[in-house]
C-alpha cells in the first residue's frame, strides 16, 4: 500500500498531496499577488506550482492534467500568454478553463494540477 505524503498541511486542506507516482495540488491562487493583473496572478500562480511540484519530486514537464478558473473569460488570452510561455513544449497537460466566482474578490485566477513523480 502507498504512503500519502502531505505538503504544507493546514486545517483545512494540504497545498499538495503525494500518493503513490502522483502529485495533487490544490488550487492555488496569487497569494503573493492579490489584486493584481491576470498575468501577474498567473504568473505568481505558476511559480508556486514551480515549487509544491519541486518539494514532491516533480516538475511541469509531468503535469497530467491542470484545471484551471478565470472570474473572467475575457482574460483568457492575457492568462494563456503567461501560461503558453511556462508550460513545457511537447509536455502539455489535458486541461480545462472555466469561468467562476472565485472564494475572494482580490483573485482573479486558480490554477490546480496533477503531475507524475
Amino acid at each position: 500500500m502507498s504512503d500519502i505524503r502531505r505538503i504544507d498541511v493546514g486545517p483545512r486542506m494540504s497545498q499538495a498531496v503525494v500518493h503513490g507516482n502522483t502529485v495533487y495540488t490544490a488550487g492555488q491562487v496569487a497569494l503573493r499577488a492579490p489584486g493584481a493583473s491576470v498575468a501577474e496572478q498567473t504568473k505568481d500562480i505558476l511559480a508556486r506550482i514551480d515549487e509544491l511540484l519541486a518539494e514532491a519530486g516533480s516538475s511541469k514537464e509531468k503535469l497530467l492534467t491542470a484545471t484551471i478558473w478565470l472570474t473572467d473569460m475575457g482574460t483568457f488570452a492575457e492568462m494563456n500568454s503567461v501560461w503558453d510561455a511556462w508550460v513545457s513544449p511537447g509536455n502539455t497537460p489535458g486541461r480545462a478553463c472555466v469561468e467562476s466566482k472565485l472564494a475572494a474578490p482580490q483573485y482573479t485566477v486558480e490554477i490546480m494540477v496533477v503531475a507524475a513523480i
